[in-house]
């Protein structure tokens, strides 16, 4: 087993090419090898050659003819998903280089969930542009749903946000910042807004502002609800927006769901109030998320040390 691995190690070396794996996930994206080869700007019978010496070298068979194309096996995916990380780092390092050919000290992507948005990193950029002001910053929001696989295939250097519990888990590393919790809000307006002591049962009249279907709190909500006696509200407002979010929780008498680290500046300012409602789930780690079989750049190591200086300045 070891001379074997070192064989297709030694043939990856000196023969692999990045042409054939850009075949190789085109093929995997077009599911046909005739337009991966149009792409490419191949005839097909090159392409189907390629893929015939690369199957030679790992001794595996990448694809499956099926009536509509072809499938990756199992060993296919592997090869691809190791390609675009490949390429993802090719990409990284031309525009590092670039950066620092425009006189910036590094760079870094970060992928971002609402629960850090508003404050953690915000306070983080502050500190990283105090000690690199000329480093180049990228922010990318979404759920996690949205932002793993592209931590995974290497097109951000780490998220920040609510850490996933399950999904993901052995492919990545995790720092925890600080421990959040949720908190259900209202805008001033709203008739619960100064009441004491609410019950679960006086918010029944109230639509809700709701997270994804696919993120935990949704799923924990929707639980909640199922033992509230299958309570379905009157309205459900699906939204990540908190710009939206905001907005509405002012002009209607809706409850929405946050994290306290996103509403703290803005029920602090009197803009928005939380009910005095203990939400009795969602409480949960807020940490950073970064490749387990890849290191960081220096950017990247920079700002991550800049976020846990952040959380001390909280």
């Amino acid at each position: 087993m070891v001379g074997r691995h070192s064989r297709i190690v030694d043939r990856a070396l000196t023969r692999l090419k990045l042409r054939q794996l850009r075949l190789l996930v085109a093929v995997g994206a077009h599911g046909n090898i005739q337009n991966a080869a149009r792409e490419l700007g191949i005839s097909q019978p090159a392409a189907t050659k390629m893929i015939q010496d690369l199957e030679l070298d790992f001794e595996v068979k990448l694809f499956s003819r099926t009536n509509r194309g072809v499938i990756p096996t199992v060993f296919g995916e592997t090869l691809i998903r190791h390609g675009k990380l490949i390429f993802a780092q090719v990409s990284n390092a031309a525009q590092e280089l670039d950066d620092l050919n425009e006189g910036n000290s590094g760079r870094v992507v970060v992928g971002t969930l609402l629960a850090a948005s508003t404050s953690l990193l915000p306070t983080a950029i502050e500190i990283l542009l105090a000690d690199r002001p000329n480093v180049a910053i990228k922010i990318n929001e979404g759920t996690n749903e949205v932002l793993m696989p592209r931590l995974l295939s290497g097109e951000i250097d780490m998220v920040v946000g609510r850490l996933p519990s399950h999904r993901h888990r052995d492919k990545i590393r995790q720092e925890k910042l600080f421990e959040d919790h949720i908190l259900a809000i209202v805008g001033n307006q709203h008739p619960l807004a100064r009441r004491k002591n609410i019950s679960f049962a006086q918010t029944k009249p109230f639509g809700w502002i709701v997270p994804p279907l696919e993120t935990t709190l949704r799923r924990q909500l929707d639980h909640f609800f199922v033992g509230q006696q299958q309570h379905v509200p009157p309205v459900m407002i699906e939204s990540v927006s908190y710009l939206t979010n905001r907005a509405l929780l002012q002009s209607r008498d809706l409850i929405g769901l946050m994290p306290a680290e996103v509403v703290s500046q803005d029920v602090a300012h009197g803009y928005l109030t939380p009910l005095d409602w203990d939400v009795p789930f969602g409480q949960g780690p807020i940490g950073v998320s970064f490749r387990a079989d890849a290191d960081l750049s220096p950017a990247g190591r920079a700002f991550k040390a800049a976020l846990h200086q952040a959380v001390q300045k909280k």
